[in-house]
């Protein structure tokens, strides 16, 4: 009865203490590590617990809660943060944290930030018309519930035409995606053929509870299969467009595979140079990267786009017909000093060869007659 009485007052204190509690996301992949932070008041013992499948909040050990060195906002706060390891499904949810004061008889607990943990899978990465599959772990306490794959996240009031739950059978199908549920793997897998431009985003694995419990994501990148090829020389610019959808991220990439364009589930703009600028028609759906001043080492293969993403394949080459302008320059600089030279040479002989006539003396005899 006291545990119950326990749980009333933390509930009481969630409720009226913190009225506006602090509210952070925070994704990791499986098999991961992720620090989790709070601030609490210097005077308090740190109250760290994780939402069940009643929403009621479960105490995570003490053990595994280690305060971290360093300042906080306010000097009468303390930073404490639980670190989570080698990450697995049933890592994912949410949890709280908050600080806890004891009296005599009672334990009161007021909880300040609520921090949503969602797990992200490696992204998927398919050609334009080519078969893609989803896979999502579940933990085994789910094995009976019903579990949707949804592209954005799941919701029973808002569901994108390209989503499906599958339920008591083994397998499920609208269209062209496929859901099917492993129960003794723990696994249920997406696939969805024929890919398009419009299947490619951020896809949510979830389980349905009292609501729907997204809890995994990962990112469909479509490869069109039209590529991009351009050719150009040292010092020229080029301006290259690039499709995109309204919600995804603008990205250009300078990689080898579309994949290492993604970062920890966010596609990033991976180049940073000031040669680089960006500039956005967001009523024609494309983004333009022009590129000033282009160099050799500019050569490479690029990713255009960020959900839908186009390879482009950039050729920098030397301007050679201004080296063949330098080259007959020189050539007629190294003609022009050679016959030069010769001249001089030849004029120079001549002068040497030319000796001055002998003086002539004449002697007049006077002969007497």
């Amino acid at each position: 009865m006291f545990g119950e009485f326990v749980l009333i007052c933390m509930q009481f204190s969630w409720l009226t203490d913190t009225k506006y509690p602090k509210s952070v996301t925070e994704s990791v992949y499986l098999g991961g590590e992720v620090n989790i932070t709070c601030q609490i008041p210097e005077e308090h013992e740190v109250h760290f617990c994780k939402e069940d499948d009643n929403h009621i909040c479960q105490t995570i050990s003490s053990s595994k809660v280690r305060e971290m060195s360093g300042s906080s906002e306010r000097n009468e706060e303390r930073v404490v943060t639980v670190s989570i390891s080698n990450v697995s499904v049933r890592d994912a949810g949410v949890y709280w944290c908050g600080a806890e004061t004891r009296d005599t008889y009672l334990t009161f607990i007021s909880l300040n930030t609520k921090i949503q943990l969602n797990l992200i899978m490696p992204p998927v990465v398919r050609h334009e018309g080519e078969s893609a599959e989803i896979i999502c772990s579940y933990d085994s306490i789910y094995k009976s519930k019903p579990k949707s794959l949804c592209k954005g996240k799941c919701s029973t009031r808002d569901r994108n035409p390209l989503s499906e739950t599958v339920r008591e059978e083994n397998e499920t199908k609208t269209g062209r995606l496929t859901l099917n549920d492993n129960i003794t793997a723990g696994v249920f897998t997406g696939t969805i053929t024929g890919l398009t431009a419009e299947d490619a985003g951020k896809y949510w694995c979830a389980v349905t509870l009292e609501t729907e419990l997204n809890y995994l994501y990962t990112h469909l990148i479509v490869i069109m299969n039209e590529e991009l090829t351009l050719t150009k020389y040292e010092g020229d610019d080029v301006s290259i467009q690039c499709r995109h959808h309204d919600e995804d991220q603008k990205s250009f990439c300078k990689a080898h595979e579309a994949s290492m364009c993604v970062k920890d589930g966010v596609s990033l703009e991976t180049i940073r140079d000031d040669r680089f600028s960006f500039s956005d028609e967001a009523s024609t759906g494309v983004f333009t990267v022009k590129i000033t001043d282009l160099r050799e080492e500019d050569s490479g293969i690029y990713w255009c786009g960020a959900h839908v993403t186009t390879k482009v394949h950039l050729n920098i080459s030397k301007d050679f017909s201004m080296i063949i302008i330098i080259s007959v320059c020189m050539i007629l600089l190294l003609i022009g000093g050679f016959t030069l030279t010769v001249c001089k040479l030849r004029h120079k002989r001549r002068g040497d060869a030319y000796t001055k006539p002998s003086s002539v003396y004449c002697t007049i005899t006077h002969n007497p007659l």
